[in-house]
């Protein structure tokens, strides 16, 4: 391979470039976090039992063990959106402008503080993403909402700011214009295929196993031929679903194995990093929709943009993601 290349992604039409020539080895990204003591259980903590009183009101709860809750969804106390706002849009000559509308809801994935939530036994695990179909679909219901977004933030960098494991999900009155786009590239892709682009990616990923770090319980996780952050992983459903709120039990208790592997397999593999990741789906009035297929995109805070994105829009990756995920695939997880 040369010094380095632009990969184009499948799904997305993105352009990344894959720069070898300063490329890092999988191992390089290690970084040992500090060590912070936490308790189980901080008397301050909003998430934390017997603080509900310090958040908004209960919309869901998942019952656990003495009668206490052990997943617990409320609205978000800070949200950035507002089911009260208008989706009536202003036009104010050239500018175009409407009320900031949509639903913000905080998951808040166990009741104990101090134990990340890949550290769960996998019943408690699965159930936060019961958790997440359940206000996904309580979002989708709204008659305004175009768009749902269950999505995660792990650590400082990745602009999480409380402690205690927690995800959001927010539903908005738009579709934003780059998820517009690549909604019209995965229709065009099926117009002139017959067939969905992720299923496409999935048969080949499967033939040449180069990035796959996982293929069991009905899913997918591999390192995507073209991405823009070292070790981006996406975990997709091999069975066609457009839509997140249309996966069964049986597959989300398949997602929360392979999630939480993934997850634990950064923590021991990578040192802790930070992360973010995201649930791509469907828009609402599209939902059965066939050129769509619903996947979970994660991404690693290993690498910061700098002028090249910003002006470009393309993202440097100095990794190769076939050599991510022989890494990945070869972390040891404790017994």
């Amino acid at each position: 391979m040369d010094q380095s290349e632009f990969r184009q992604n499948l799904v997305t039409k993105e352009w990344y470039v894959i720069a070898t020539g300063r490329a890092k080895r999988p191992h390089d990204f290690r970084r040992e976090k500090p060590k912070v003591e936490l308790p189980p259980h901080d008397p301050k903590c909003p998430f934390c039992p017997g603080n509900e009183n310090q958040t908004p009101p209960t919309s869901f709860e998942i019952p656990g063990p003495s009668g206490r809750w052990q997943v617990r969804a409320c609205a978000n106390k800070f949200s950035a959106v507002s089911p009260s706002a208008s989706t009536q849009r202003h036009a104010e000559g050239l500018y175009r402008s409407m009320g900031g509308f949509g639903v913000h809801e905080v998951i808040v994935e166990s009741p104990v503080h101090n134990v990340p939530s890949c550290e769960l036994p996998l019943d408690d695990f699965a159930k936060i993403l019961f958790a997440y179909r359940h206000r996904y679909l309580s979002a989708a219901e709204h008659p305004d909402v175009e768009l749902v977004i269950p999505f995660k933030n792990y650590g400082e960098s990745a602009g999480c700011s409380l402690a205690h494991p927690h995800s959001q999900i927010i539903g908005v009155g738009l579709v934003p214009t780059h998820i517009r786009q690549r909604t019209e590239e995965l229709r065009r892709y099926y117009d002139e295929t017959g067939t969905c682009a992720v299923c496409t990616m999935i048969e080949q990923e499967i033939e040449e196993r180069q990035r796959v770090v996982l293929d069991e319980a009905g899913f997918l996780v591999f390192a995507p031929y073209a991405c823009g952050m070292p070790f981006e992983t996406w975990i997709a459903p091999k069975r066609h679903i457009p839509s997140f709120c249309d996966t069964t039990d049986d597959e989300l208790r398949g997602l929360a194995a392979v999630l939480r592997q993934l997850l634990l397999k950064l923590r021991h593999g990578l040192g802790d990093p930070d992360f973010n990741y995201v649930i791509r789906s469907s828009p609402t009035d599209e939902r059965t929709a066939q050129c769509f297929h619903w996947y979970i995109k994660l991404m690693p805070r290993l690498a910061k943009a700098a002028g090249f994105e910003l002006g470009t829009g393309m993202y440097v990756n100095t990794t190769l993601p076939e050599e991510n995920a022989a890494f990945l695939r070869e972390v040891a997880l404790p017994s």
